[in-house]
């Protein structure tokens, strides 16, 4: 199959990807579902500085994430995209409500060649819950914001620093985002 990037912008000459194609409604729910109930630990930090600030997330081995039916999709959006084929060497989701503290961060030294590719497992999402996931360049602007709809993926360069905003007060559901660090295959 073929799938088309929805958006596709750079931030200080490094890519993201945003589709809404990869993965159907029932999948999501299903995935919902399944993280719902999903054995969460409060131990997932953002950077060495931020140690005691740790956030909820449910790591998956390669087992799981080779069985997810979007894995494959995933990886075919990617190669399309970039013409190179990727792995996941690691695959969890993070879990953020209301009150959560989330920092900014890279996934990986700006010499690596690795993406990153989040998938937004929500059945529904509202615009004023908030949520979005904001990329920033050198200058510490943000540059692009990315949001969560359900099903989004949403693939980009690990260089780039990033942060999941927790959901807005009138939000009552938690932020699922499914997280992959993809190396060269």
């Amino acid at each position: 199959m073929k799938y088309h990037p929805k958006y596709q912008v750079s931030v200080d000459d490094r890519d993201i990807y945003v589709f809404d194609d990869v993965c159907g409604t029932d999948e999501i729910n299903n995935l919902y579902n399944g993280l719902t109930n999903s054995a969460y630990r409060k131990n997932e930090v953002a950077r060495p500085d931020t140690q005691d600030y740790k956030h909820w997330a449910v790591n998956l081995s390669e087992q799981q994430i080779l069985a997810l039916p979007l894995y494959a999709n995933l990886m075919n959006a990617v190669e399309q995209a970039t013409g190179k084929r990727y792995k996941a060497y690691r695959g969890y989701c993070n879990h953020s409500a209301y009150g959560d503290m989330l920092f900014t961060h890279t996934d990986c030294l700006p010499q690596n060649d690795e993406m990153t590719a989040l998938v937004y497992v929500c059945p529904k999402w509202d615009i004023e819950w908030g949520g979005e996931t904001l990329f920033f360049n050198r200058d510490d602007d943000c540059a692009y914001a990315c949001t969560p709809k359900p099903g989004r993926v949403v693939v980009f360069n690990g260089a780039i620093k990033h942060v999941g905003r927790p959901p807005n007060r009138i939000c009552y559901a938690p932020r699922y985002t499914l997280a992959f660090k993809l190396e060269p295959a």
